[in-house]
């Protein structure tokens, strides 16, 4: 039986990445948004918003994720989990069933346009500052995403992804290992 090859996440230098990803992007959609409406509407009332929105949109973040093993990868309502790992300060979702790498990408992806692009944009369409915080936040936020699908590139199609329950690790094998 062949070791799986594990693909694992630098955490320190991911959340230093989403740190800096972070204020780029509120500095830049706030001087968007600036141009734009000529104002930005930065009040507590706005802040309290987009801490709630935050954290609404963590869920969804997670959600997406499931959704995206169901729907990509086949896996089934009973084959999931979700939660929050306070030892290191993430919300997580995973699947015990094994998806193909095509599926995994797709599926780590999905909360990137759901949670983050899409309330940027409609943010900008409704002029609501909050939303285009909001989704900054979360676009910066799926850093970690990107970094597994940059990693999993690196790896065919069609080989199996078996997610790590407790860790921002991936395990990649040959098909065979899980038949």
């Amino acid at each position: 039986m062949q070791q799986p090859k594990i693909v694992e996440l630098n955490m320190p230098k991911i959340a230093k990445l989403n740190i800096w990803l972070t204020i780029i992007l509120v500095i830049t959609f706030t001087i968007v948004y600036k141009i734009m409406y000529g104002q930005t509407n930065f009040s507590f009332l706005t802040m309290l918003v987009v801490a709630v929105l935050y954290i609404i949109f963590i869920v969804l973040h997670e959600a997406f994720h499931l959704i995206g093993f169901m729907m990509f990868g086949g896996a089934k309502f009973k084959e999931l989990d979700y939660g929050i790992n306070l030892k290191l300060g993430i919300a997580y979702a995973t699947t015990v069933k094994p998806l193909t790498n095509s599926a995994m990408k797709k599926a780590l992806l999905l909360p990137f346009w759901t949670t983050g692009v899409f309330p940027t944009i409609l943010g900008f369409y409704i002029e609501s500052f909050a939303f285009v915080l909001t989704g900054a936040l979360l676009i910066a936020g799926a850093v970690g995403d990107f970094a597994m699908y940059k990693e999993l590139r690196k790896f065919p199609n069609n080989v199996l992804v078996k997610d790590d329950p407790q860790l921002p690790k991936l395990y990649i094998v040959e098909n065979s290992f899980y038949e």
